[in-house]
């Protein structure tokens, strides 16, 4: 059985076990489960463009004809050399393909498979965990240490330096996502230029976002019950021309992105899980937690009609959407300190 928590994947795939003949990734983060499988293919062969030795298969074929993948696995190259088989996403089921792999592995390839966020009863989650012969990859967002690590490293690649404040910035304004982590760095490093030394400026012009910062914190304020917050984030967004429809849809968004992770953790799923496919950036992941233990799933719907009914409101009255949107606003957070 091999069975890893997502902090020891890195470790695992530095140095996998040769006896694991195929690999899972899954998760709710797309571009880590991406990344780290190109890294273990293209590392299993000794040349990753040739395309006899790294074979790419769609996963819907792969679900469609089961055998294909165990032909293929089966197959012996022309010229040897080790072989190894990158399987596409596919939201269709995978089981069938893998189970005659598991049960008698191929000496001759790697069979890697990229998924989604699998539920632990998902069959192809259970199967890849109780055997021997394969490895199941937790993939979730990047946490704030890893998030540094990246930016370091594509940073001093690109012959560049960022102090420390400036990465902190950084990293907060990064998501759970490292794909998309990594694209914001590349356009960071480009709009540099030639200046050689990142600076809180650079970060402001490309990654910052004022407005979306703000709002963010109108949400957060709002489900934690801190009105002062609420009220400085509100101020600092008038100067910004934010329609209020648009900022109470944000709010929206967020509570029924709220109540879908409630209704998973009262139907069993683990609470990282559900905050996990939240795809939040770091620094608000205490925050949402927090949201979680103090609203119930009433309150939750509750708020959803409020705020729906709100937006209803400010879409007849444009003259009064303001006070419409802070009305609402306080009476959510108020909602959220009496649940404290």
């Amino acid at each position: 059985m091999a069975m890893i928590k997502a902090h020891e994947a890195d470790r695992a795939l530095a140095r996998p076990d040769p006896s694991w003949r195929l690999f899972l990734f899954y998760g709710p983060d797309a571009g880590l489960i991406s990344e780290r499988a190109a890294a273990l293919a293209r590392s299993s062969v000794d040349d990753p463009q040739d395309a006899f030795q790294l074979i790419r298969m769609d996963g819907d074929a792969v679900a469609s004809d089961p055998l294909k993948l165990v032909d293929e696995a089966n197959t012996i190259g022309l010229f040897g050399g080790r072989r190894a088989i990158r399987v596409s996403p596919t939201s269709r089921p995978l089981a069938a393909a893998i189970e005659p792999l598991l049960a008698t592995p191929s000496q001759d390839a790697i069979v890697v498979i990229e998924a989604g966020d699998l539920q632990k009863s998902n069959p192809l989650r259970t199967a890849c965990e109780r055997a021997k012969s394969a490895l199941a990859v937790p993939c979730y967002g990047d946490a704030a240490r890893d998030l540094s690590t990246i930016v370091d490293e594509m940073v001093r690649a690109s012959g560049k330096s960022i102090d420390r404040g400036t990465r902190d910035l950084l990293t907060s304004l990064l998501g759970g996502d490292r794909q998309t982590s990594r694209q914001e760095i590349d356009k960071l490093i480009v709009y540099a230029g030639n200046d050689q030394t990142l600076t809180a400026d650079h970060v402001e012009a490309v990654v910052g976002d004022t407005a979306q910062r703000e709002q963010a914190g109108v949400v957060d304020a709002v489900f934690a019950g801190r009105l002062p917050s609420l009220d400085l984030a509100l101020a600092k967004l008038a100067g910004e021309g934010l329609d209020q429809g648009v900022l109470l849809g944000a709010v929206l968004r967020h509570a029924l992105a709220l109540l879908k992770a409630k209704l998973a953790i009262e139907g069993g799923k683990p609470a990282r899980e559900a905050i996990g496919a939240m795809r939040m950036p770091y620094p608000r992941l205490a925050t949402v937690e927090s949201a979680l233990n103090t609203w119930p799933v009433a309150r939750l719907r509750d708020a959803v009609t409020i705020l729906g009914a709100a937006i209803l409101a400010v879409r007849r009255d444009g003259d009064m959407a303001k006070p419409i949107a802070a009305r609402a606003l306080w009476t959510l957070s108020r909602m959220s300190g009496k649940a404290r």
